[in-house]
């Protein structure tokens, strides 16, 4: 694939620049590191009728794009996250993603210009657009305008190849008729900035490929490094919309480093110094230019996001310090006897040591401890000494006892009891299992004591510095706020106070799980003071506060939490895919349902399939062209085939770097992660049409042009009435059953044609819905029914309005996604356990056979927000949490995580968004 052009050991026709794409022959032997073969592909150079006819698929791309834009005018899928990012931008509130900013502010600006004021919070699917008057049409714009402009960047891309028109206007169709590009590309949605900045990357690489290939004398000339400065923007644009970038900079980088071993090893016109220069031009273009764009956009970020939000429980507490209202001023670093102080933490950034009015359930049934993530008169403790100072009197009770006196430091292995100033309780520890995490390694932490009472035994926790964490000799001497990091350890027990990414169930808020472990990691058992006050440190004492990470800080801090949660989105999904599947389509995803209409994201199976074949039909090529080369066949003297295995090689190198690294990835995917594959797929198929009806002699297709033409129009003919047939999934139009299930070539393709009506006059008596998306997917197997009556606590959930019949449809699915029948689900019974992983979907009938709508969306139970955010943040999301009671306990430390895992709740099996709203994104 990689041949250079001098290494033929005969002589040949050089094809040297004249005119755009004209050869003229020369016979001479190449002694520099052009290629044989190459024409000047200017595509600034095309002629007018060029010109014309990309004018004229940009129009046709428009209108297919744009057709009824509008349409659904309520929430789908994804539009759930990141249409709720731009509400976040628009209020400045930090969140968390696990996609770099570009799209996401690109979404915002058009919004922002289109006067959304962010009020709007995207919360579900099916929730409407209209009534509150968001301007979702022209967010939907930005997309759909980028998909549109993918058509023109294709067929100058082929154009850039050497292909001729009638191809690259094939591209160019094969692109406006897939129907998966066009659903993507109408929504409020990521993956048509990516497609699109990709696409752009590839038009640059091609056209600098093009001005190398043509040797030493367009080395360094504007064209030259126009193209070479575009292609950095474009790898830049690209990582900076999602890290699938990343396969694009792989992909580029590769061919770089062949260009550079050509260059290498042409000692006629390229001397050391020259060599050089090329190396650094690529350099800088290549990874300079691209990293200046991905952290500027991150600098973009940082200044739009300048309040809390329900992002910051991800990050540190100096990461949080520099959010307003985050802030705190500064305080006093010695922690003495009497000190008030707030615990935050260390590890989990969950929050702080908190406790409140509420008992415990179970076990000891006393009053709860659990991490909080706002500051709160509840996480203010007051640390006592062992026993009460002594006065003139006797023993000084109540406490402000350490008021007075001289402040007498905490230093390490000092033994303290915890006050808990608002309920007048101390930190408690015994051996009684916590209510969730029942381990035996677990013991409960409670608060126990009234006031006046003056505690016990298990009251006790001995102070240990964790001194490699600590920063500063005084810090590890002495506690000290914010700079000690310290473990708590019980006297009476030996456990320490522990915390991880466990929530208590809804007796519980919701909030993070405090226990005290025999056994716990360090990392989740250490702590450190955040707040502290007291009488005796006044103006004059010694201050300390968070370092202020500065833009570098806060920088590497966000991606290795974007990386460190992309790689822990591995819970299965309704609608996820994994790579193996993806080339042969088995399976879409389904965005949204309502009004009897669906959204189904599947592509055009004649382009799909067409494009692997062609993929396929390059690595055969490949596989005997290295067989033949091997028994001295002198294949790569013949230029068609050099330019065969180096041009398309190109494009399917392209497609297995955006493919196969996701098969190394546990991660949740789906099918719309292999677009940019998809993309380079159809390059590929594009060239291989081209070599044999235009380039290849042998084949007898180059002197018979219209033969190639009727081709072209064939397939694109076939490719329309295919993307015709399955348009309703993509718009969300009329269909009915009948023409649902006509198409349904696969059995895999779970699109539910039920949910159509029989004949499309019922839709004139069918009333539109505002309400909740109809539930367009089943679950994967049966489970235990719903829990009893529910909690007086509990925000009620909706009644639905009384109908005539419910119509309940139960699915069994194995670990494939594959539908199972009656009796294979009999003859599994017994020999296979079986679990719910997605809700039931219950559509309600009418007396005349209508569906009628389930209640307003958005009308589930949902607990009052903080005041600092939108919404509670990771650490205390809105979906309840299992009590953990269910499963066996765990039984060491080690199996924490899968504990951790067992209290996620999965949700419903209806059109969902690749991750729940309280979570990072896929």
């Amino acid at each position: 694939m990689a041949q250079k052009a001098a290494s033929s050991q005969k002589e040949f026709t050089n094809e040297a620049r004249v005119p755009n794409g004209v050869a003229r022959s020369a016979k001479n032997k190449i002694k520099d590191y052009s290629s044989e073969g190459v024409a000047d592909n200017d595509i600034f150079m095309l002629p007018a009728s060029d010109f014309q006819l990309l004018g004229l698929l940009t129009a046709i791309a428009a209108l297919v794009r744009l057709f009824r834009i509008y349409q659904p005018s309520s929430v789908v899928f994804d539009e759930v996250h990141f249409g709720g990012f731009a509400s976040k931008y628009i209020k400045g509130r930090f969140f968390m993603d696990v996609h770099p900013p570009l799209a996401k502010l690109l979404l915002t600006l058009a919004g922002w210009l289109a006067g959304f004021d962010g009020n709007f919070d995207f919360k579900d699917i099916g929730k409407d657009y209209v009534e509150p008057g968001v301007p979702y049409v022209a967010m939907r714009l930005l997309p759909a305008l980028m998909g549109v402009m993918t058509i023109p960047t294709i067929f100058l891309t082929l154009k850039a190849t050497g292909c001729r028109t009638m191809t690259a206007a094939m591209g160019a169709g094969l692109i406006i008729f897939e129907n998966g590009l066009l659903t993507q590309s109408r929504l409020i949605l990521l993956d048509s900035p990516l497609i699109i900045f990709t696409a752009f990357t590839a038009l640059a690489w091609t056209c600098f490929t093009n001005q190398h290939e043509q040797g030493p004398e367009r080395a360094f000339d504007a064209s030259w490094w126009f193209w070479l400065v575009a292609t950095g923007l474009g790898l830049g644009a690209t990582v900076s919309v999602k890290w699938v970038g990343l396969f694009t900079i792989a992909w580029v980088g590769s061919l770089t480093l062949v260009q550079l071993w050509v260059l290498l090893g042409d000692t006629n016109t390229v001397t050391p110094r020259r060599l050089l220069k090329h190396f650094l031009a690529r350099l800088f273009c290549l990874v300079v230019i691209p990293l200046t764009v991905y952290l500027g956009l991150f600098a973009i970020h940082f200044i739009c996001l300048v309040n809390p939000g329900d992002g910051d429980g991800f990050m540190s507490s100096e990461f949080q310090a520099t959010l307003n209202s985050k802030a705190m001023q500064d305080v006093p670093a010695d922690v003495v006897l009497g000190s008030r102080v707030s615990i935050r933490h260390h590890n989990t950034h969950g929050g702080y040591l908190h406790s409140h009015n509420h008992m415990y359930p179970t076990g000891s049934k006393q009053q709860q401890i659990t991490l909080y993530p706002h500051k709160d008169e509840n996480n203010v403790w007051l640390l006592e000494n062992q026993t009460q100072p002594e006065g003139l009197d006797g023993p000084i009770n109540g406490s402000k006892a350490w008021d007075t006196g001289e402040p007498i430091p905490i230093r390490d292995k000092t033994v303290l009891r915890l006050f808990h100033t608002v309920t007048d309780r101390r930190l408690h520890s015994h051996d009684v299992r916590p209510p969730v995490s029942e381990a035996d390694w677990q013991n409960e932490a409670s608060a126990y004591g009234y006031e006046g009472f003056e505690g016990d035994a298990n009251d006790y926790f001995r102070v240990e510095i964790v001194k490699s964490l600590s920063d500063g000799a005084a810090a590890k001497d002495r506690v000290r706020t914010i700079e000690t990091k310290f473990r708590l350890i019980h006297i009476m027990t030996g456990c320490a106070l522990f915390s991880h990414k466990v929530k208590l169930p809804d007796w519980g808020f919701e909030q993070q799980e405090v226990t005290c472990a025999k056994q716990g990691t360090l990392p989740n058992s250490i702590w450190y003071v955040e707040q502290n006050e007291h009488p005796l440190l006044g103006a004059n004492a010694e201050k300390v506060n968070y370092k202020n990470p500065g833009f570098l800080g806060k920088f590497w801090e966000l991606q290795k939490v974007m990386w460190t949660t992309n790689a822990g989105l591995v819970e299965s999904h309704a609608w996820d895919s994994r790579p193996p599947s993806w080339p042969v389509l088995r399976r879409g995803i389904n965005f949204w349902g309502k009004d009897r209409r669906q959204i189904y994201l599947i592509g055009n199976p004649i382009i799909w399939w067409s494009s692997t074949a062609a993929v396929g039909i390059y690595f055969v090529f490949k596989v005997l062209s290295v067989l033949r080369w091997q028994r001295g066949f002198k294949d790569y003297e013949n230029i068609n085939f050099k330019r065969f295995d180096y041009e398309i090689g190109t494009s399917v190198l392209g497609w297995g770097f955006h493919y196969f690294p996701f098969f190394l990835m546990q991660r949740q995917l789906f099918l719309h992660h292999y677009f940019p594959a998809l993309y380079f797929a159809i390059i590929a198929l594009c060239q291989v049409y081209d070599f044999a009806t235009n380039r290849i002699s042998a084949l007898g297709l180059r002197d018979r042009p219209a033969i190639g033409r009727s081709g072209i129009a064939i397939f694109l003919a076939i490719s329309i009435v295919a993307f015709t047939l399955y348009a309703p999934l993509s718009y969300g139009n009329r269909w009915t059953q009948s023409a649902c299930n006509k198409v349904k070539i696969l059995n895999t393709w779970d699109f539910d044609c039920s949910v159509f009506p029989t004949e499309l006059s019922q839709y004139s008596v069918d009333a539109p819905s505002a309400g909740n998306a109809a539930q367009t997917a089943a679950p994967v197997a049966p489970g235990p029914s719903d829990k009893g009556s529910q909690d007086l606590n509990v925000t009620p959930q909706p009644v639905a309005e009384p109908s005539v019949s419910r119509a309940e449809k139960v699915e069994y699915r194995d670990q494939d996604g594959n539908i199972l029948d009656e009796e294979q689900v009999k003859a599994l019974e017994g020999k296979v356990s079986f679990e719910t992983r997605y809700e039931t979907r219950t559509r309600i009938i009418d007396s005349d056979g209508n569906e009628v709508d389930d209640g307003p969306a958005g009308a589930e139970g949902v607990a009052p927000p903080h005041p600092d955010v939108e919404r509670l943040p990771e650490t205390a999301p809105e979906v309840p949490e299992d009590d953990g009671r269910d499963s066996p306990a765990t039984a060491s430390p080690e199996e924490d995580v899968g504990k951790e895992k067992s209290v996620e709740k999965a949700d419903g099996g209806r059109p969902r968004p690749a991750s729940e709203p309280s979570e990072a994104t896929r």
